[in-house]
């Protein structure tokens, strides 16, 4: 319990000092406070690094302006995986609609942009001044933790926009997505060399998250995104399936859905039970994930479908990487260089387990269907939906796998207002 709180105090103070030391927008020339302390002074030593570690994570996962809520909400909406129980949220219900109704000075659009921004500028500014932590295997878990949350914040930009800032600075140039996740890969890369983190960061950071296998994980996600098939399959090899890396929670810092949505029946919750699967490709009746992901505790008058998987309490902690999507990412990389054989064997691994270190088993028989790659790749599109279900990976799932457009109700997301007004480098927004 001892160590438990002081993570949880270092996690908030450090995302106090990341509120007094960040702007908001990313064509700012300085993230810097001027009024607040200076960058040496946060960042002097070992100390101010691990404190700015714990703040990036509280600041990516606590609060409903964090992408702990907005990434799962703007995501499943777009893509019909929730419904939206009150319209008096008019901007999760805009985000419904789609199209046109999603505007720039949309609040859930704002803040996973501007939050994704802030959590990539505070881990630039860790990873620049990693070196004063002069223990080797201490440096591999300050540039390993802050490796990962720029990734995770450049996924969510290289995943809702067609373009993005990379580096801060003054009217920021904007990077096409595939340049913003590649370049994720790369930093991840490089802290993949730096070894084991020492037990002397590990005991000073919120607890969860296994820093080595969430480096590979990541590397397999965003290389699968960009279409490097070989580098996804390496890094997939790399990941402990049995091990777990999660973010941790508790009654102050709460799981961001349970907080904001699942705890009450007025804003958003699942639209069914069939994982807003199109007839087609519909979940087997025997799939025992439909159980775990949809808990119906709360009566069946009007049914309540909001319980679900990982968000049932302020303490349930929330995987980083479920060990599906890796499973999947090794049977979609195989099945797009056209090796069907070894994709359907990696797709029966998710088919047929009982149960993972996530709780997650569908316990159903082998595929069955035609061996033929479109087949296969669609299997596959459909055990993403069902495994991966409110990760916020569904969006780049149906524009990837070529899903009909009236699965979603946008492609990509418009810039938003704050960054228009402040970037004249700001690209014109995709029709939809």
């Amino acid at each position: 319990m001892k160590k438990i709180f002081k993570n949880k105090i270092s996690m908030r103070l450090g995302a106090l000092v990341m509120a007094f030391t960040m702007s908001v927008t990313s064509c700012n020339k300085e993230y810097l406070n001027p009024s607040a302390a200076s960058e040496p002074q946060v960042v002097n030593d070992v100390n101010g690094l691990i404190t700015l570690c714990n703040g990036i994570q509280f600041r990516y996962t606590v609060g409903r302006a964090s992408p702990g809520y907005t990434l799962p909400s703007a995501n499943g909406l777009v893509t019909k995986e929730l419904a939206v129980l009150n319209a008096g949220n008019a901007d999760e219900d805009f985000l419904r609609l789609g199209g046109a109704n999603v505007i720039g000075v949309n609040s859930i659009v704002s803040n996973l942009w501007a939050q994704s921004n802030i959590v990539k500028a505070s881990a630039d500014i860790i990873l620049k001044n990693s070196d004063k932590a002069t223990d080797p295997a201490t440096k591999a878990g300050i540039v390993g933790y802050a490796s990962i949350f720029r990734a995770l914040a450049l996924a969510n930009l290289g995943t809702f926009w067609e373009k993005a800032p990379i580096a801060v600075g003054e009217n920021a140039t904007f990077s096409t997505r595939e340049e913003v996740l590649r370049d994720a890969v790369r930093q991840l890369e490089a802290a993949a060399t730096l070894g084991l983190p020492s037990a002397n960061f590990t005991s000073r950071v919120a607890g969860g998250i296994d820093v080595p296998n969430t480096i590979q994980a990541l590397i397999a996600r965003l290389s699968l995104s960009v279409g490097d098939y070989d580098k996804a399959i390496a890094a997939a090899d790399k990941v402990d399936i049995t091990k777990r890396s999660v973010f941790t929670f508790d009654d102050l810092s709460r799981n961001p859905m349970f907080d904001a949505t699942f705890s009450n029946r007025n804003v958003t919750e699942p639209v069914n039970t069939g994982f807003s699967l199109p007839d087609a490709i519909k979940a087997d009746v025997a799939d025992k994930r439909t159980a775990f992901f949809f808990n119906r505790t709360g009566g069946t008058n009007p049914p309540n479908l909001a319980r679900a998987s990982f968000f049932i309490a302020n303490t349930t902690a929330l995987p980083v990487y479920r060990p599906g999507e890796i499973i999947l990412i090794k049977a979609e990389a195989l099945a797009r260089k056209n090796n069907v054989a070894g994709a359907i064997t990696e797709l029966n691994k998710v088919l047929t387990k009982k149960t993972d270190v996530a709780g997650i088993g569908a316990d159903l028989p082998a595929y069955a269907g035609a061996a033929a790659q479109a087949d296969v790749l669609t299997e596959i599109y459909k055990q993403r939906c069902i495994e991966l279900y409110l990760t916020g990976m569904k969006l780049d799932d149906s524009r990837r796998f070529g899903r009909p457009a009236a699965e979603r109700s946008r492609t990509f997301f418009p810039y938003p207002q704050n960054e228009r007004d402040n970037n004249t480098s700001t690209p014109a927004d995709p029709a939809n």
